[in-house]
């Protein structure tokens, strides 16, 4: 093959067809008609001279060969938007995106605010925040996807030395409850009181619950002894459900500063126990680095770390040399 046979419309339109599962879904999130869509397929097996899908079923299925081009595809196109944003960075943040990535409660609570000082000082830098898993974050910032992430779980093994990890704050969780119980009348609860309540938390795959129970159980508390009344979806229905005299709930001090100054939460102080967690920074130090994400990491971070000293920021910032060694290298694929 002297000359490349695919195109760059044609992988795009590859990956929406493997995500979408159909070739009518793909072309409706890439706006395009179906014959489009497949005639665009069609050339592209034409050109490879191999099948891409198995058409004997209902659902799109790519063949061996099309999951290898997908895998070089994804590279591909993510190493594409790497050096489209490079070139943005001439501009010297007049213009180009910051990634930022977060898990369900930094990404809720935290980051709109980071986010909100990052845009008064460079208003005309696209940011674009993703709230998922702390699994599915650091699976993004190691494929390029996300510039960088703020978690509170831990990192996919795998990962752990792709992925520069960098502690950044203490997150506390702190023990709710309705202002009208009776434990709210009182200045301290002891861990005894803890098996007399009735509980509203995540479900039990959620990176908060496996920490609060984690810390708990080194607190000699015993969890399976704790009431789960009911788990539910999100951080707001909790403090909602908590507020309406459902129960009890850890949630993190963050997610309930509106409600405490409002005085419609109660915090309860445990005897001799802290609930806390560490979240921490990742980067991807192989990646490219945008100019927004390294103003971001210099300018931003340091003014929400609750512990200051937690934060190394030269260990996330490139020094000049390797900066212009990754920009060079094409971002490190």
């Amino acid at each position: 093959m002297s000359d490349i046979p695919f195109t760059l419309d044609q992988l795009r339109i590859l990956k929406a067809i493997a995500a979408e599962g159909s070739f009518k879904r793909a072309a409706d999130t890439l706006y395009v008609s179906q014959p489009a869509v497949s005639l665009q397929v069609q050339n592209l097996e034409k050109q490879l001279n191999v099948p891409l899908f198995d058409r004997g079923g209902r659902k799109a299925q790519l063949t061996e060969a099309g999951y290898l081009l997908l895998s070089y595809g994804e590279k591909i196109i993510t190493l594409c938007q790497e050096t489209c944003r490079a070139i943005e960075d001439l501009q010297n943040l007049q213009g180009g995106t910051l990634i930022v990535g977060a898990s369900q409660t930094t990404g809720t609570y935290l980051l709109p605010r980071m986010i909100g000082v990052f845009r008064q000082k460079y208003p005309d830098v696209t940011v674009q925040l993703q709230v998922h898993s702390t699994r599915r974050t650091s699976w993004g910032v190691a494929n390029g996807q996300v510039d960088l992430a703020i978690i509170g779980g831990e990192v996919p093994p795998e990962l752990q030395e792709t992925l520069k990890i960098v502690p950044y704050a203490e997150d506390e969780l702190a023990l709710i409850l309705p202002v009208f119980h009776p434990l709210a009348k009182v200045d301290t609860i002891q861990k005894e009181d803890l098996y007399k309540l009735k509980f509203i938390t995540l479900d039990s795959q959620s990176t908060i619950r496996k920490v609060i129970d984690k810390v708990l159980s080194r607190c000699d508390i015993d969890t399976k002894r704790l009431k789960v009344e009911m788990e539910l979806n999100s951080i707001e229905a909790i403090k909602n459900a908590v507020q309406a005299g459902l129960g009890a709930a850890f949630v993190s001090v963050t997610a309930i500063e509106k409600e405490l100054q409002m005085g419609v939460l109660h915090i309860a102080p445990i005897k001799d126990v802290e609930v806390r967690r560490t979240l921490s920074v990742a980067i991807n130090p192989n990646r490219y680095r945008s100019k927004a994400a390294e103003a971001f990491i210099r300018e931003v971070l340091p003014q929400f770390s609750s512990h200051p000293e937690y934060l190394n920021i030269e260990r996330l910032s490139h020094d000049s040399e390797h900066y212009k060694e990754v920009a060079a290298n094409g971002a490190g694929s």
